[in-house]
Order: C-alpha cells, then structure tokens, then sequence
C-alpha cells in the first residue's frame, strides 16, 4: 500500500462523478467532510458550520456552504463560483471513497463511519422518501454513465439482498444501486495514521457529543472559548437541528415526501435488529469479510474510538 492515498479510480454513476473534482482550486485551510452515505454527514456540516460560526450566524444554509462537490445534478460552474467567492474557511462534502478522492497534504479531512446496517436502515428510509424529481434529474440529465438509479422495490427484504451482496461497481462487492459503503469504509480507514485524516463514529458521537465535537475542533485546529460550548453542543442536537430542519437538509428537503422532518429522520441506531433475519445476517457476514480487514470491521460495528 502507498504511504500517502493516490486516486486510483474513476467513480460516475446515477449520483456522482469524482472527476469534477479536476477543476477545483484547493485552498490549504480546506476541510472535507467525507462519509460514505446516511453516516453523519448533515450533522458533521452543521458541527462544522458552528465551529467556524460559534454565534450561529451562517452566511448559508450549511449544505449550501459546504457544497457536495461530486454531486453531478448540481452544474459544476455553480459550485465552484460559489466554493471561489467564500472568504471564510471552506469546507466541502464528499461521498467518494478515498481512491477516487484527490488527496492534498494541508487539507483536513473528517471522515464519518457508522454501522453498515444502521447505514442500511437509514438508506432505505432515504430512498424511499425520494420525490420523484430526484429520479428524474438522477436519470434524464445528460452525462450520466452506467445505469439509472432504479425505484426502490416494495420490500426492504429485497433491497438487503441487492445492497449486500451487489456491487455498485465492478470492482465493488456490495452497494447497489447506489454504490459499496464497506469498500468506502475500507479506503479511508487504510489511511487513519496520516496526520490531516482523522476518523470519526456515529455512535461515539451519539453516545458523547461535546466529546467528540472538541475532537473535531481540536484537529481543525479551531479554538472556542469555554462558554461557546453549550450553545454550539445543543445547536446540533438531534431535536434542534429537527427542529430547524429546513436550514439543515440538503435543498431545505423539498425533495423528500415529508420534507426535512423525513430526511432528519430518527437519527437512532440499532433499528436492524427488529428487521434483519439470521440469514439475512450471515449475507452481511461474508459480506464483511470480503472486503474489510479485521480491525476495520470491529471498529465499524462499535466505534470507541480508533486505534
């Protein structure tokens, strides 16, 4: 394995495309928000939005200031006018594994894992909330490669069997139709001793927040008075950022049946276990072993910390 990541892959799909990240201007203070998918990336913009912003005062939304740059709906010329107008610290989304990432030394990059099948749980619940415009700009916009993004079938029974044991690539293992949380895991994870990476859990952050959101602050190297902390601990709660939804969710979440109230859905994890059937289980099992080493698996199912 190299010392430090090198893009080894090109991702296109229904969703993304990470060769748009060829025409961004890097600026060294850059942060990148990176997950996999429907693993904390609203609630680490909003935390990282009231970091940079201790008296809760945006410019933006958070999902507008911090863009999701290989999201292809969104024409790139847009993006990056606006990400080039932006005086204060920018940070930026991305749901690319690290081998189709560009990786820049002075950038810092905060990446999110949660539980494959909270994941799952929190997946279905997102694509089944989809408006239909969603399909439609997914599927009729010019440039697309591959597939179209299809409906969800009636059953989450069916989606289990196709999300864990389909790859969304070729060279992927499980995922489809959107593309492999495991592989995606993996690929950071390989990289978690370089010093601008830093990896983070949902479930720590559920189970300690303030713990955790000094974590990030103290990597990005941030500095909040002692008083700021209440204000910005309870300003990302599950139940504030709810209850201010529509500054949170991607597009306000007009594109959600429900919206914003069904995209910040529940936020809880363990919702698997009234769901998932012992075979069911023993498909995520060799899905697990196929793609991540031992110690990734172990950290990805109980987070505490990284070692």
């Amino acid at each position: 394995m190299s010392k430090l990541p090198v893009r080894s892959r090109i991702y296109q799909n229904h969703h993304f495309d990470s060769t748009r990240w060829d025409y961004f201007e890097p600026r060294s203070t850059d942060i990148i928000v990176a997950t996999s998918y429907k693993a904390g990336t609203t609630w680490t913009q909003a935390i990282v939005a009231h970091l940079l912003f201790q008296d809760g005062n945006f410019p933006a939304p958070p999902t507008e200031m911090s863009p999701w740059l290989d999201m292809r709906i969104m024409p790139l010329e847009i993006i990056l006018n606006r990400l080039k107008a932006q005086e204060h610290r920018r940070f930026i989304k991305t749901h690319l594994p690290l081998d189709g990432m560009i990786y820049h030394p002075h950038f810092k990059y905060l990446y999110i894992a949660r539980d494959p099948r909270d994941v799952f749980m929190s997946l279905w619940n997102h694509y089944t909330g989809m408006k239909e415009e969603i399909f439609m700009l997914m599927n009729g916009l010019p440039g697309r490669v591959g597939e179209e993004l299809p409906h969800p079938p009636e059953s989450i029974h069916t989606f289990w069997q196709n999300w864990i044991t389909r790859g969304g690539f070729v060279w992927e293992n499980d995922g489809w139709p959107y593309w492999s949380h495991l592989s995606n895991v993996q690929s950071w994870w390989n990289f978690r001793h370089l010093p601008n990476i830093q990896l983070f859990h949902y479930s720590d952050m559920l189970e300690n927040t303030e713990r955790e959101i000094r974590r990030m602050a103290e990597f990005l190297e941030i500095e909040v008075p002692e008083d700021a902390w209440p204000r910005i601990v309870k300003a990302v709660s599950f139940n504030e950022m709810k209850r201010e939804g529509e500054k949170y969710a991607p597009s306000g979440g007009h594109l959600w049946k429900g919206g914003a109230q069904a995209f910040l859905y529940k936020g809880s994890n363990g919702r698997w276990r009234d769901v998932l059937s012992e075979p069911e289980l023993m498909l995520y099992d060799q899905a697990c072993k196929r793609t991540l080493s031992a110690d990734c698996r172990a950290w990805l199912e109980s987070g505490r910390g990284v070692i």
